[in-house]
């Protein structure tokens, strides 16, 4: 069994581009997609609803988020039923807060508690968590989406807090843990090992699985060339080396 075949976690491919994300649903190790209005708006995508019901025509059988955009609880709250009814494979991303900083909690507890699949995003610490974890509805399935790589990004080691996190969630059975922004494709088996249900994974993270178990001395050797390809390719010369050459041997000055 192949390192990647004794992974426990699930994949979800992050992304907002429709023909990667077609991709991505060819490969079975992909068990999910996710994105957001940040990487919709970097693909060019201007009508949020007609790309991701199109989205939902050729993957009907996958968990997919989508995000309400909404910044007034009420309106939130509007999109949030919008978007569930778009398909059954559809779980609605809710931020933790609103941008003034007030809690989702009332929110995320209406919308679990009529059984609609939230992914409630944008947390990182383990008091989020525990505001989450308390609001679910314990019959309805959750995704619970802790920053993990934004966490690595301010000097802090995540694994202790996502433990931590696990812990909070002990008493919700329907809620999975989601490693959200991992950084390298290591963050994947740290995920898998500490017991992260989900991981999150852009296409670029994800191509890097063809490296899983490669011979390191292999590696090496094949970075050597590489860097002395591309400086053939560049053409680099050093004009004093032909200098240095010839007069590398000779003695100084008495």
């Amino acid at each position: 069994m192949s390192q990647l075949d004794a992974l426990k976690i699930k994949i979800f491919a992050d992304g907002a581009d429709l023909d990667g994300m077609l991709a991505m649903y060819a490969d079975p190790r992909i068990a999910g997609f996710t994105t957001n209005p940040t990487l919709m708006r970097k693909a060019g995508i201007t009508d949020y609803e007609a790309f991701a019901k199109s989205v939902l025509e050729r993957i009907p059988d996958r968990p997919i988020s989508f995000e309400v955009f909404a910044d007034n609880f009420d309106d939130m709250d509007r999109q949030a039923r919008l978007i569930a009814g778009w398909g059954r494979n559809v779980n609605v991303k809710i931020p933790i807060t609103n941008t003034l900083g007030q809690s989702s909690a009332d929110l995320i507890a209406r919308l679990s508690g009529d059984g609609i699949m939230v992914n409630v995003t944008a947390i990182m610490t383990v008091d989020q968590v525990r505001t989450v974890a308390a609001a679910l509805h314990p019959e309805s399935q959750s995704i619970v989406s802790v920053f993990a790589g934004r966490i690595a990004d301010t000097g802090r080691d995540p694994i202790p807090l996502m433990r931590a996190c696990l812990d909070c969630l002990a008493g919700q059975p329907g809620a999975a843990l989601l490693w959200a922004s991992p950084r390298e494709l290591l963050n994947l088996f740290q995920a898998d090992e500490m017991g992260c249900q989900i991981i999150t994974m852009t296409n670029d993270l994800l191509a890097k699985m063809a490296a899983v178990g490669k011979d390191l001395d292999t590696f090496s050797l094949e970075t050597v060339k590489m860097f002395r390809t591309d400086a053939q390719a560049a053409d680099y010369t050093l004009k004093s080396s032909e200098t240095a050459g010839k007069t590398s041997g000779a003695a100084g000055p008495d």
